[in-house]
């Protein structure tokens, strides 16, 4: 029934975009697409209003006077002026207020990094990418340097809030974090880039305009390529990436326009797959340590290597098929391929492979056999295909408007690791002995999990904007959620046999948000909204699924805030209450026959509330200075304990100069106290911390500069100009010793990299 209502939605989209494309010859095309220009169009995200003040012109980041939400906007200026050319997503994000970020370790953007939301961790919010949320298929987490690095970027929109009903996504509790592809311009140019600097890094990139081509109605497309490559920041930690970027525009008619976009990204670099370092290890081998040249090591460079391999595809339709009604359809697909090998622990020490600082280097090369000398580690698999349809049509009727729309998408999702001697190569029957329970076959003693899975979801939704005065919006909006998880596993994860599970999981989410101009410079602002985030895959790795109790986990949202746009200052503010009910945990239960079982529960929630502010003043003669920061509370309702990494308060603060040729600016962000939380420890419903260690604050500053000569810039970015290199995360095994202090030879620790600078050169024709 399910997958018959599916298709009964999906043939109801391609007849309502079989109608628009028919229509197109009847209306004439809107002056602003829709877009995430702040036009009248579908926007996806916030609608985007910025004043053209001086204030605006210069501001790293800025808010829209049309927010319904706490919002902050990160131009393309500031990302080409102030930021290296190889910084990821979460990094051009950390500018806002409320927004921390851990990892990348091995300098900005040569790996994996993590971005926070007022505390909300990765996979608690939405990214989206020109309105399509992604993320992986077990849970909605991110891979921050895989799919999209700065080349592909024209616009980030950091919403600190689930947004309208038209938000899309299944993290939207949390907040969302939308990005926007490069623009393509009227007037053709090309533009290439040469980098290179600390780490020996290095990165060429290459970006061309057609402009509007006449011949072809004035299609306009937009091509780039990038190529990275580091030693990196950590020890033997190479990493190299190519991505290749297309985006083409073809004006169909005077009311139709037509957006194909591709995106191709392939990285492969050396990484312990658990990677961090103990304090241990920093005492032998120095801050930086990660891997080495030891074969006889599970740190081996040879034995750590991943390559992932991405793509996303997306098919844009826009249309104005009646008189004050507009049609989007967005038709995508992206794909994820992590192939990776690692050795089994990332905490030994080099030449004592069998002291008690280390897992023991032994390994079980036959079945039943003793255990021999060998270094044990594992190849790992995870691999998926997205498709999905998103269709939006709106009236405007005047004194409102009305928007509806759904979105369907499906996944298939592999995943498998298997222990091996890394010397050898061959299996490592490792693991233990595990007969399945209904057919009584025997798992091999090398597979931790061999997996199939799959997804399928709806959403629909409708919001009703009305104006019923000059300068005031009340939306309200409503959505429904449906969400169906499957596994079909020769050898689930955790149980280590085969299985056939699904899980579905329905809600009805409300919202409502006001906005007021009270001049035409300054706007207030409210929202009550509701989240929604269904369990993880990982709810499923369980012998029975029928034991565990679980609803979806929500949140309720309450926020209020003003924006002005002065011609000098640029000023926004606001407070925000959020109620997260339904958090996830794990608890041994009775199985029913006098033996014990895990399960899942619902295990109380979480208060997020705080404050935030961001204000740009100019000075004059094209300088201009910023500040902005939060307070954030994120604690326990049981234990009122402030949640894992969730900084108590962040702040930017900086000067930018931009005059003729030169472009100036120096940046500081700092992220306040968090804690380290072990959370093996948590567990009875009764949210009992045992282990909680103080990440004391820490900051980067960042300087960059340019100089124009003809058609050529010079430039120079140095991050962490002050080489700040303090904890950013700390990794608890669940063993230490005290509440307070960390296990020397088991917990991981994550430092920032050190001062980086680069240099560049570009060129423009």
């Amino acid at each position: 029934m399910k997958a018959r209502n599916l298709c009964l939605r999906a043939s109801r989209l391609t007849s309502i975009a079989a109608l628009a494309i028919a229509l197109s010859t009847q209306a004439a095309w809107a002056d602003e697409a829709p877009a995430a220009d702040g036009g009248d169009g579908i926007a996806e995200g916030s609608a985007i209003l910025v004043t053209a003040t001086k204030a605006n012109e210069i501001a790293p980041v800025t808010a829209s006077l049309k927010q319904t939400q706490p919002a902050s906007i990160v131009s393309r200026s500031f990302i080409e002026d102030s930021l290296p050319a190889s910084v990821d997503f979460n990094q051009i994000a950390l500018i806002s207020p409320s927004v921390s970020n851990s990892g990348g370790t091995n300098g900005v953007g040569l790996n994996e990094s993590k971005s926070r939301m007022r505390g909300f961790k990765d996979g608690e919010f939405n990214i989206t990418y020109d309105g399509v949320p992604f993320g992986d298929t077990n849970d909605p987490s991110h891979h921050s340097n895989t799919f999209f690095p700065s080349n592909t970027v024209e616009t980030l929109v950091v919403d600190r809030g689930p947004g309208n009903a038209s938000q899309l996504g299944i993290a939207t509790f949390g907040g969302n974090m939308n990005m926007f592809s490069r623009e393509t311009r009227a007037d053709p140019g090309v533009e290439m880039k040469g980098s290179y600097g600390t780490f020996n890094t290095y990165l060429l990139r290459g970006l061309i305009q057609t402009g509007a081509i006449e011949k072809l109605g004035g299609t306009e497309a937009v091509f780039s390529g990038q190529y990275t490559k580091t030693d990196g920041a950590l020890t033997y930690s190479g990493y190299n990436q190519k991505n290749l970027f297309g985006k083409v525009v073809i004006p169909v008619g005077p009311d139709v326009k037509l957006t194909l976009l591709s995106t191709y990204n392939k990285n492969h670099f050396n990484q312990p797959d658990s990677d961090g370092s103990t304090l241990d290890q920093v005492r032998l081998y120095g801050r930086n340590y990660s891997l080495n040249n030891d074969p006889n090591s599970q740190s081996y460079w040879k034995y750590n290597s991943t390559s992932k391999t991405t793509d996303f595809e997306i098919v844009k339709l826009d249309a104005n098929f009646a008189p004050n009604s507009t049609f989007t359809n967005t038709a995508y697909t992206y794909s994820y391929d992590n192939e990776t090998l690692s050795g089994n622990t990332a905490t030994n020490l080099v030449g004592v492979p069998n002291s008690q600082l280390n897992v023991a280097n032994q390994v079980v090369l036959t079945p039943g056999g003793a255990k021999v000398a060998g270094i044990p580690g594992y190849t790992k698999t995870n691999k998926y295909r997205v498709w999905g349809d998103i269709a939006k049509i709106r009236y405007d009727f005047g004194f409102g408007a009305l928007t509806a729309g759904l979105w369907l998408e499906h996944n298939d999702t592999y995943r498998q690791q298997t222990d091996v001697d890394l010397v050898t190569g061959g299996y490592n029957y490792i693991e233990k002995s595990v007969t399945n329970p209904v057919t009584g076959a025997k798992t091999p003693q090398y597979v931790k999990f061999d997996q199939n899975s799959s997804g399928d979801q709806a959403e629909e939704f409708a919001e009703l904007e009305l104006r019923p005065l000059p300068g005031l919006t009340i939306t309200p909006g409503f959505k429904h959620v449906d969400f169906t998880r499957k596994i079909d596993a020769l050898y689930n994860q955790k149980t280590r046999y085969a299985q056939r599970l699904s899980q579905t999981n329905s809600k009805n989410l409300t919202y409502a948000t006001i906005n007021y101009s009270v001049l035409s410079n300054l706007s207030v602002y409210g929202q009550y909204a509701q989240g929604f985030l269904a369990p993880g895959l990982s709810t499923l790795y369980i012998a029975r699924p029928d034991l565990s109790n679980l609803q979806p986990q929500t949140s309720t949202n309450y926020q209020a805030g003003f924006v002005y746009h002065g011609s000098r200052l640029s000023l926004d503010f606001d407070g925000y209450y959020i109620d997260f009910n339904n958090k996830i945990g794990s608890r041994t239960v009775s199985d029913g026959t006098g033996g014990t079982t895990s399960a899942f529960y619902n295990q109380g929630g979480v208060i997020y509330k705080g404050l935030e502010g961001q204000a740009t003043l100019v000075i004059g003669h094209g300088l201009a200075v910023f500040a902005n920061g939060s307070l954030n509370s994120a604690q326990e309702k049981t234990t009122h304990i402030q949640v894992a990494n969730a900084p108590k308060g962040t702040a930017a603060a900086g000067a930018i100069f931009k005059s003729g040729p030169i472009r100036f600016s120096i940046i500081d962000k700092w992220t306040g106290v968090q804690y380290a939380i072990d959370e093996s420890s948590i567990g009875g419903g009764l949210n009992k911390v045992n282990r909680q260690v103080r990440i004391a604050p820490y900051n980067t500053t960042i300087l960059s500069a340019s100089y124009d000569w003809r058609n050529l810039r010079f430039g120079v970015t140095v991050t962490d100009l002050f080489d700040s290199t303090k904890y950013t995360d700390i990794g608890l095994s669940g063993t230490g010793p005290t509440s307070t202090s960390l296990n020397t030879s088991q917990d991981q620790v994550y430092f920032q990299p050190g001062r980086q600078i680069m240099g560049d050169i570009t060129v423009r024709f």
